[in-house]
């Protein structure tokens, strides 16, 4: 099937017969896309002018690692060198219209502009998750975020106002506050994190809300792989009585991927009629086959403003391909997001990512929020794993050697388990930050 090539300028339109294409198809309309990006960006932006300055492509036959890799850290130092938003930018500054920034988990937050035509693609890619997850205009739809310059769901209050849903924006309230609003509109989809899912169940249940019993059927979680963790997953479904659909994106790349619905739980759908993903080993930026372990690498096809061109996104992930029961063929990301890259941590031999630390802790019912401090002092790692008990749970010293087991268990390493009063660790309403790595220096 021929698709016609249009812009981005073209605005908020759904075309659903992309989703449908076969690999080959698929592959044609991306190339088109890529040669239509990279004639806007070498005629304008001079972050990637300067990168690909020399660099024989042709984006309709040349395979696509001929292109160099586009790294955080060159994107940072161009911003240090070029303030505020620094080179990346294929237009004059007063074509853009949006700006957000990243939430600093990977250092130092970055600034990211959007010209409307990119702000419009971005809000079509939402609008292919929301419908692919079975949102129509007939839903209600709770943003349980704060909507301040990180992207969060941003992108998705604006696919789903496309869409015709009466979209709710709960930003600046407590969660109370947003429970009541909840209820009180009948919400039937929530959009959050899934740190966030767990902590509005957690106060439903101090306030004796019956979630369950509530008008919501689906929540979209994002920002943090807990959707995709089984564990995770089954505790957010039982505490609301509802599917829940996961969802991966970055601020700097866009709303990349999501679950379908004849799949639950098994993995995440990049959007390839909008993205091209690859997967590379991390030390040699070899691409590997489909269906190895490695760094997912992104490039994005119409968000010509401000693009990425083989963005190293730190995300380690197992991609697979071939139509799936929802018919399409877009590729997987078998499990979701596995973890990231450089939280991999070593304890006696052995690498652990903090996504299966959660999986582990996920399993026992009795155990609230947790934190997990890693002290790598030269060849030992010290592992802490401080855990909250349920309110009626009295026998704290037996769930911690419990714990400690399951995780000696699973992942074959032991960790300090201490218990902490009830309501002592933070909570989040964005991403979490569970993790704490410290390194002996000097």
């Amino acid at each position: 099937m021929q698709i016609e090539l249009k812009s981005p300028a073209e605005g908020r339109f759904y075309l659903p017969a992309e989703e449908t294409l076969d690999s080959a198809a698929l592959g044609a309309l991306q190339r088109r896309k890529l040669a239509a990006l990279l004639e806007q960006v070498r005629a304008g932006n001079a972050f990637y002018r300067q990168k690909l300055d020399g660099v024989s492509f042709d984006p309709m036959r040349d395979p696509l690692d001929r292109l160099p890799l586009t790294t955080r850290g060159e994107l940072e130092a161009d911003q240090t060198a070029h303030p505020p938003y620094g080179q990346n930018l294929t237009y004059p500054l007063d074509h853009y219209t949006r700006l957000h920034q990243t939430s600093g988990t990977g250092g130092r937050p970055m600034r990211w502009l959007d010209t409307r035509q990119s702000w419009e693609w971005f809000a079509r890619c939402w609008g292919i998750i929301l419908t692919s997850s079975g949102v129509t205009s007939s839903d209600r739809v709770l943003f349980a975020f704060s909507f301040g310059p990180f992207v969060g769901f941003w992108g998705a209050f604006e696919g789903a106002c496309a869409l015709g849903t009466l979209c709710l924006p709960a930003g600046g309230m407590s969660t109370v506050a947003r429970l009541r609003m909840l209820l009180e509109n009948k919400a039937t989809v929530v959009c959050c994190t899934p740190t966030y899912a767990l902590r509005m169940a957690e106060v439903a249940a101090e306030e004796k809300i019956d979630l369950p019993g509530s008008s919501v059927r689906l929540l979209i979680v994002a920002g943090e792989p807990g959707g995709s963790i089984p564990e995770t997953r089954r505790r957010i479904e039982s505490a609301w009585g509802a599917r829940l659909i996961d969802h991966t994106g970055m601020t700097e790349m866009g709303a990349v991927g999501f679950e379908c619905l004849p799949r639950p739980g098994q993995g995440v759908h990049v959007i390839e009629s909008e993205y091209i993903p690859e997967v590379i080993d991390p030390t040699t930026q070899k691409v590997l086959p489909d269906g190895a372990t490695g760094e997912l690498v992104l490039t994005n096809l119409g968000r010509w403003g401000s693009p990425l061109i083989r963005y190293r996104t730190g995300d380690q992930v197992r991609l697979t391909r071939g139509r799936c029961e929802c018919g399409r063929c877009f590729a997987r990301l078998e499990g979701g997001i596995l973890g990231r890259v450089d939280d991999m941590f070593v304890v006696r031999g052995n690498n652990v990512f903090p996504t299966a630390v959660e999986a582990v802790l996920r399993r026992f019912s009795e155990l609230g929020e947790f934190r997990l401090t890693v002290h790598e002092d030269g060849p030992l790692t010290q592992v802490l794993l401080e855990i909250e008990p349920m309110p009626d749970v009295e026998a704290h010293a037996q769930l911690c050697d419990r714990v400690g087991q399951a995780l000696h268990q699973s992942l074959s390493f032991r960790a300090q388990v201490v218990a902490v009063p009830a309501g002592s660790l933070p909570r989040f309403e964005l991403k979490a930050h569970r993790f704490i790595r410290k390194r002996t220096t000097g």
